[in-house]
């Protein structure tokens, strides 16, 4: 198996399991960061798993495979698991707190106050908004993981 295919696996286990921490309200805003944090171990991982006489070229090269793999399918698991949370519900109690008033206004601008209250517009955005975020992810993953790979091929290239 390819160190970066390796590399990459297990760091796609490690970023479900903080995707899934982050649901727990007090450990979401350490998870963010950690993320950003576990790109460049699955780079430095990658590296490891490369022969000794390691070049900063080629390890830059797995890490950042490495990484975006990983990004891929967490991203890919993290916007599951924001969909079907919009799904059950939450994003459709918060519009059901809209005042009256505000729905008034909405009605009187031509706009159906039950799509708020049904919830399909919320799992829409969610869908949309995941998408999008993985994107990004992706080039900051190979970024993140290409780095750090680097730095660990010239710190200890045998």
């Amino acid at each position: 198996m390819n160190a970066w295919l390796k590399a990459g696996l297990i760091g796609t286990a490690i970023l479900v399991v903080l995707s899934l921490l982050g649901l727990i309200p007090f450990l979401a805003c350490i998870t963010g960061p950690l993320t950003f944090v576990a790109y460049i171990g699955i780079g430095v991982l990658a590296a490891s798993y490369l022969p000794p006489r390691r070049d900063s070229g080629k390890a830059a090269g797995q890490g950042a495979l490495a990484a975006l793999l990983a990004s891929f399918l967490g991203g890919i698991v993290s916007t599951i698991i924001t969909v079907v949370q919009a799904a059950m519900g939450s994003a459709a109690q918060a519009f059901g707190q809209i005042p009256p008033e505000m729905m008034q206004q909405f009605r009187d601008l031509g706009v159906d106050p039950r799509t708020f209250a049904s919830g399909a517009g919320a799992v829409g955005i969610a869908a949309i908004t995941g998408v999008i975020c993985c994107g990004i992810g992706i080039f900051i993953a190979a970024a993140l993981g290409a780095i750090g790979a680097a730095i660990y091929a010239s710190v200890k290239p045998t």
